[in-house]
């Protein structure tokens, strides 16, 4: 018996079974069809698991690339996958039920030694085109905006991470949000999770609001420390007396919140999402 063979079929029928199982649950309600055709001969179930099954055990991220080792491969198992176009289509048609799945995974797989009680966020652009010209892919999601790091305008979105501090390792993601580029982090933050309670977030200086956070911590017991931040107009005398205290500290948060660089790196490494027109994701 050939053990590769038959590990690669144990791996697809777990993902399987597991697929099935969620979908048993919530995620059926995500993805009802009503049209005639609501009962197609590759279902949900199957589609993502091909879109799983060869991403963890391939390595494959594109797209077509992934298609093509499915038909090469796994037609004995799906023998109704059909064209690449159908495929694309119907896997890009349930990409709100992929959202709630990953919401799903994200939850019960979240390492045991990670710490409920603080949290790193940051955003990466995610780029288009660049801000030099008109942005005319996918217009009613993406909107020009300014990556302070690269010091540079783009067209596209923006990728937010809330994640776990993991020590040793890389934050394990409680929520990713996409936005347009134009979309501030401060105020998706304010949005997105400024009411989660009992939490200490480790954010870059743009999550400074003083009168806020300081409602925030009243409110729900959570508070953000961020690299100290200069104040306009501050006398240079006073400046240079907080200077030692406000560089200690200020290195401190960015040494916590360093690993969530780290976890963009390899989201970019496994899948060039950065560049959203050569991902094929």
């Amino acid at each position: 018996m050939n053990t590769e063979t038959n590990n690669k079929d144990f791996k697809l029928v777990k993902i399987y079974y597991y697929i099935c199982e969620k979908f048993g649950g919530n995620l059926q309600y995500s993805c009802e069809r009503f049209s005639n055709n609501r009962e197609p001969k590759l279902t949900g179930q199957e589609i993502i698991t091909i879109y799983l099954f060869v991403m963890q055990h391939q390595g494959i991220f594109k797209m077509n690339k992934i298609h093509q080792f499915a038909r090469k491969y796994l037609l004995d198992w799906f023998p109704d996958l059909g064209s690449y176009q159908a495929f694309n289509n119907r896997l890009n048609r349930i990409s709100h039920v992929m959202g709630r799945f990953v919401e799903t995974l994200l939850g019960e797989f979240a390492p045991k030694e990670c710490s409920g009680n603080f949290s790193v966020l940051d955003s990466m652009p995610i780029l288009t085109c660049s801000g030099k010209r008109a942005g005319k892919v996918a217009p009613e999601i993406t909107a020009k905006g300014h990556c302070s790091t690269k010091s540079m305008y783009y067209y596209g979105m923006k990728l937010h991470a809330l994640g776990f501090c993991n020590a040793g390792r890389l934050p394990h993601p409680e929520q990713i949000i996409f936005t347009p580029a134009s979309a501030n982090d401060l105020s998706l933050y304010k949005e997105a999770w400024s009411e989660i309670e009992d939490r200490t977030f480790f954010g870059d200086k743009i999550y400074n609001d003083t009168a806020f956070f300081q409602n925030m911590n009243a409110n729900f017991n959570s508070e953000m420390l961020t690299p100290v931040k200069a104040v306009k107009g501050m006398a240079d005398v006073l400046r240079k007396i907080d200077r030692a205290c406000n560089d200690l500290y200020s290195r401190a948060v960015s040494k916590i919140r360093q690993p969530i660089g780290a976890l963009f790196s390899w989201l970019i490494e496994k899948s060039d999402i950065q560049k959203a027109s050569k991902s094929g994701l």
